[in-house]
């Protein structure tokens, strides 16, 4: 299948309401998945970007660009996906379930690279049917950076498809490392970055539009925030990340970080304040 490239990015406006025309599509049950294949054929990673993103998530800049950075670089493609009409599903309301990312090699402010994004495969879910996309960063002809993000579809009953399985085996005792606060304005300025202007994240009345009584903060802020006190303080040159979104973090609010480490492993948390519940649930080797 020859990729469709995506040549710019639209507008927010554009975004919004591409979006909510998607509302209409009721397919049920997907028995299959139509392949689809999206290319951003030159990218720059731009030193400036990667440091608003990197203050925003506490990362330090000797950690370089951070491992879980490049998702923000795939969000145009996944976008174009979910509002087009090769996308069985409504892009509103479907839930970011979980991400596996892999760096095969860092990458550097300034390096230009080619984005790429493929369907997967589709999974039976006790709250639903899921779907994964798969993600690809090449420098050259070299692949440095690849994910699967997992979605969920809520409501959709599949009982005779493979199950989905968690990728992360949490079997060790963790203990609390560090506490930090999500403010109330921080789904807007994640979103000015990272490009993601969800209404659950913008603020209270646009997220209880959808069922939340509060906005909530993005999953993969979150997960950033997690990683960039289990990171060393200097580059990685190859990782491996598997992350679950549990509960949502309202908006504003604190969280604490759990996690039990052996060598360049981790297992993590990220609970709520008084570690009793967890917003996402991780694993980290680098």
């Amino acid at each position: 299948m020859k990729p469709i490239e995506v040549t710019e990015t639209p507008s927010l406006a554009a975004t919004f309401f591409r979006a909510l025309g998607t509302g209409a599509k009721r397919p049920g049950l997907v028995k299959s998945l139509p392949q689809v294949e999206l290319v951003l054929p030159r990218v720059e990673i731009n030193s400036q970007h990667v440091g608003k993103y990197s203050a925003l998530c506490d990362f330090k800049m000797g950690q370089g660009v951070p491992l879980i950075y490049p998702q923000l670089l795939t969000f145009p493609l996944v976008t174009a996906y979910m509002c087009s009409p090769e996308c069985p599903w409504p892009a509103m309301g479907t839930v970011h379930l979980a991400n596996t990312i892999e760096q095969h090699k860092s990458l550097q402010a300034g390096d230009v690279v080619r984005v790429e994004m493929g369907t997967g495969s589709l999974f039976a879910h006790e709250k639903g049917q899921v779907f994964t996309l798969d993600l690809r960063i090449l420098r050259g002809d070299e692949l440095v950076w690849s994910a699967t993000q997992s979605l969920l579809r809520v409501g959709v009953k599949e009982t005779s498809g493979e199950p989905y399985a968690s990728q992360i085996q949490v079997d060790a005792p963790l203990s609390c490392q560090t506490e930090f606060s999500a403010p109330a304005d921080m789904g807007r300025r994640y979103g000015a970055v990272s490009g993601d202007r969800n209404p659950i994240h913008m603020a209270a009345l646009s997220a209880k539009l959808f069922g939340f009584k509060r906005a909530i903060a993005h999953g993969m802020w979150t997960n950033a925030r997690a990683l960039s006190f289990l990171l060393p303080t200097t580059p990685v040159e190859q990782a491996r990340l598997a992350v679950e979104f549990k509960t949502p973090l309202y908006l504003p609010g604190r969280a604490a970080l759990w996690s039990a480490r052996n060598g360049t492993t981790a297992l993590f948390e990220v609970r709520d304040a008084k570690g009793q519940k967890p917003h996402l649930r991780g694993q980290l080797s680098y």
